[in-house]
């Protein structure tokens, strides 16, 4: 019994470690890459979350719903609704700078949960969206096991996809606007319209990562998508990776969301009237686990590094 429990809270583990995994992409994709520098990940998170749940589940008179799709439809409503979302609030913020694209990006995000709790007609409010489908139901792949082997799958596929965009021609401009962008910008390279490309796509991954959330979690709540869970652990777990190296994102989800999950095992056993401070407490070791890193490694542990053509191109010169 002990070994089956361990296996299933591994599982968990690892599901959970996966999804974050996407959303550090999708952050990768917009500060990593181009140096945008947005707090607003979990209006993105939920924006696809919901999407991806209102699209899939049985009709309810309690919330927009009842479309009962299947589970890949909600997933790519998902994307397409955080890109939209993306669009609107990069036409407004693209030409924005470091902390005034943070101030702008953090109170949108808050706007979205906000709107999201209170518009019952649309979410359900503070009660929720329940019973949400998973992927691979009525087949025998529908155990915890099985959603997890679909999250590996998704975040492969993201990987390989932003590696690849990371060592084209479109990728390697991204990292000349976040290196000498008067440099780009006389190259005639249009700063506006690569800045917005990479929101818009870092977005849409994020949403990608809330449509893998709402299915295995199968509860949605305002809750879920405060700053603390949806923006900072996602910044925390960038950083230690290694801002830049995509392997270094997935790498920093997996030690991050670790070090977040044995810290509850701990404060779990805390007296109840200690319960409240041992919430407090995994929250300052997280801040200072990325004070150590920044410290120790202020380029994470996997460093980022050149793509394969350009390093090999240097040591022939």
């Amino acid at each position: 019994m002990e070994l089956t429990g361990i296996a299933s809270y591994l599982v968990s583990f690892l599901t959970f470690a996966g999804v974050y995994a996407v959303l550090a992409l999708g952050l990768n994709m917009q500060w990593g890459f181009t140096g945008q520098f947005n707090i607003g990940i979990a209006g993105f998170f939920a924006v696809g979350a919901y999407t991806s749940a209102i699209l899939t589940t049985p009709g309810s008179p309690a919330y927009l719903g009842g479309f009962g799709l299947p589970f890949l439809v909600g997933l790519g409503g998902a994307v397409i609704a955080s890109a939209l979302i993306g669009v609107i609030i990069g036409l407004i913020t693209a030409r924005l700078r470091t902390d005034y694209l943070a101030i702008a990006s953090i109170g949108i995000a808050e706007m979205i949960r906000l709107f999201i709790k209170n518009e019952d007609w649309l979410s359900n409010g503070v009660r929720g969206i329940a019973g949400i489908p998973r992927p691979l139901q009525g087949t025998p792949l529908d155990t915890p096991l099985g959603y997890l082997l679909v999250v590996v799958v998704f975040v492969v596929g993201v990987y390989f996809l932003v590696e690849r965009a990371y060592a084209s021609p479109w990728g390697r401009v991204l990292r000349a606007i976040r290196e000498n962008e008067p440099a780009t910008a006389a190259a005639g390279k249009d700063i506006a319209n690569f800045r917005l490309q990479a929101f818009v796509l870092g977005s849409a991954i994020m949403g990608l990562g809330g449509g893998l959330y709402a299915h295995f979690f199968g509860f949605l709540s305002p809750e879920a998508f405060r700053p603390l869970y949806g923006t900072f652990i996602v910044w925390v777990m960038l950083i230690a990776g290694g801002s830049g190296n995509n392997r270094g994102a997935i790498l920093g989800a997996v030690v991050v969301w670790g070090i977040w999950s044995v810290t509850e095992l701990f404060t779990d056993m805390l007296p109840a009237e200690h319960a409240t401070q041992g919430a407090a407490l995994r929250v300052l070791l997280i801040g200072v686990l990325l004070q150590v890193i920044l410290v120790l490694r202020p380029q994470g542990l996997l460093p980022e590094k050149p793509p394969r053509l350009i390093a090999r191109d240097r040591r022939s010169r």
